[in-house]
């Protein structure tokens, strides 16, 4: 890929800049400024360079309808407060606007083109709808890593019609992840969670010949407990998934991998009982299990601390209460620990991931956190993603 720090002469060059800035907008409130965080970099980068911006983005699943609730009108705002500048929100129809009609003002130095999902022609990679989009730059930039696993017009085939860059936050994801893929420095841990193994299983069999030690916690675990002949009453279960666990472990023999997962628990009789610490023989019918317990914790910081590179993408229990976040406080604290001492790489990512850490303001205690959801996950599992090959 060709990288946009490395290009040379941008001063006054139209620049059409892919961003996710796909953040939770509640009565056109913005719940979360992770993602826009992470672009302003990249922003601030082209207006040294002294280039003219268009950004286009999207909020939500409008399915190629104008919704108003989902307009980029409070994204908007929020960046002309942190960059101090002012930025021009373009409400026309795409499909009308001309390039004469884009920076009129000659003072403006950023454009946004509304919601790109309230165009059809979007989700389904439409080429005229991507080249008439070409036609108000002169280059192309992708710094939406966390798109980049959809084969949308304004991340695939816009790079057929013009020279097509790689941004500074793209970079960086892709830097981050093949850290704790390919550029591995061992030993490598993996923390993995979630609800449903099932999703979890193509990243699981494409790690396995590459770490050292892959810990399953969360939800996905009761499943191992269960195929290990343990109780797990009334806990969150996926069924038919004995011959993917079996799998799991004998692809794991073969390659020296330890496959790692609760050897106590902590649970509950509902989502807000009360905590009980409990041994694996210990769990009753009416039990929960909703965090993992203090020999669990133990053996997780262990294996962290010995790590020279550590991937975490899901919690390790019901962190929403809490009473069950203990498990997911304390991985989170020990990899802070490990990172401030220089000690390890750490890799986060996926939405839960990410509200652990930003409830205890651990969010920069990480070498690199990933907002990208499904391109995260993809690319994990070593699928080739459509926009990282447009560019390439």
């Amino acid at each position: 890929m060709k990288k946009i720090e490395d290009k040379e002469d941008l001063s006054g060059k139209k620049v059409l800049l892919r961003l996710d800035l796909n953040v939770p907008l509640q009565g056109g409130e913005i719940q979360d400024e992770t993602r826009i965080n992470k672009i302003i970099p990249t922003l601030k980068f082209l207006l040294k360079k002294k280039s003219k911006i268009i950004i286009v983005s999207h909020v939500g699943r409008p399915k190629g309808k104008v919704v108003s609730a989902l307009s980029l009108k409070p994204i908007c705002n929020n960046l002309e407060h942190k960059l101090n500048q002012k930025i021009k929100l373009i409400s026309e129809d795409i499909k009308k606007i001309q390039d004469k009609d884009l920076f009129k003002n000659f003072s403006e130095n950023i454009l946004f083109l509304e919601n790109i999902r309230f165009y059809p022609e979007e989700e389904s990679n439409d080429l005229d709808f991507a080249q008439h989009l070409s036609s108000f730059a002169e280059l192309y930039i992708n710094d939406a890593f966390s798109c980049s696993h959809r084969a949308h017009a304004s991340v695939a085939n816009i790079t057929k019609f013009l020279p097509s860059y790689s941004g500074l936050q793209l970079n960086s994801e892709i830097t981050a992840l093949k850290k704790v893929t390919s550029d591995i420095e061992k030993p490598i841990t993996c923390i993995i969670g979630g609800s449903k193994i099932s999703t979890k299983i193509g990243i699981i069999k494409n790690l396995i010949p590459k770490f050292d030690n892959i810990i399953i916690v969360g939800g996905m675990a009761n499943n191992i407990l269960s195929y290990k002949n343990y109780k797990i009453g009334k806990s969150i279960y996926e069924e038919n998934c004995d011959e993917i666990i079996k799998n799991i472990f004998e692809t794991s023999k073969k390659y020296s991998c330890s496959i790692v997962y609760p050897e106590d628990v902590v649970t509950g009789k509902d989502l807000n009982g009360k905590p009980e610490l409990k041994e694996l023989t210990e769990i009753n019918d009416d039990d929960m299990i909703l965090d993992i317990g203090k020999k669990t914790i133990k053996k997780i910081e262990d294996l962290i601390n010995t790590s020279k590179t550590v991937l975490w993408n899901g919690p390790a229990g019901y962190f929403e209460n809490s009473d069950f976040a203990k498990g997911s406080y304390e991985i989170a604290k020990t990899i802070s620990k490990n990172y401030k001492s220089n000690s390890i790489y750490s890799v986060a990512g996926g939405g839960d991931t990410i509200s652990v850490l930003n409830k205890i303001n651990l969010i920069n205690d990480f070498n690199f956190v990933s907002t990208a959801g499904g391109a995260f996950l993809e690319y994990l599992e070593g699928k080739k993603l459509p926009g990282i090959s447009a560019l390439n």
